[in-house]
């Protein structure tokens, strides 16, 4: 029985993986751990809404990590495009994604601080925070597999 987490060996040469400096970092999930904790606890709780704002916090902190270290001229959206083109389509999706995803973190942190806002509402907006969040890792995962594990031919 396997129990630990299952790693291929890559059989590209280095030159065509991404460099250490342009490895995404665990964000955006790796800091979701205080958050989910938060929610789980009972909403009756004191300070319940205060623990999920101290959880969210650096989930918005890595998140906006994440979006400054895979957009603009030298991130990591841009080497992929000139490694693989072919691409383009999966980068403007994750692009769109980091504006979306964004904006729902700011809005359950306003819905977190509103005292008066229905628990439930809370509960149904950080679900959908962290399927997003979910989904945007696993295709920007997928986007990187294709870059550097499929070899096309042609492309340099």
């Amino acid at each position: 029985m396997v129990t630990g987490r299952i790693q291929q060996p890559s059989t590209l040469p280095e030159g065509r993986r991404p460099p250490a400096a342009h490895r995404l970092p665990a964000t955006p999930l790796g800091e979701l751990h205080p958050l989910t904790r938060a929610l789980a606890v009972a909403p009756a709780e004191p300070r319940w809404r205060e623990r999920v704002l101290v959880g969210l916090g650096p989930v918005r902190q890595g998140f906006a990590e994440h979006v400054r270290a895979t957009e603009g001229p030298a991130g990591l959206y841009a080497e992929l495009l000139g490694q693989a083109p072919r691409l383009a389509r999966g980068v403007r999706l994750l692009a769109r994604e980091h504006v979306a995803i964004t904006a729902a973190l700011a809005d359950l942190h306003q819905t977190a601080e509103q005292p008066d806002a229905p628990v439930d509402d809370l509960f149904d907006r950080a679900a959908c925070l962290l399927r997003a969040l979910a989904r945007h890792r696993q295709r920007g995962a997928d986007l990187l597999w294709e870059a550097y594990e499929t070899d096309l031919g042609g492309e340099t």
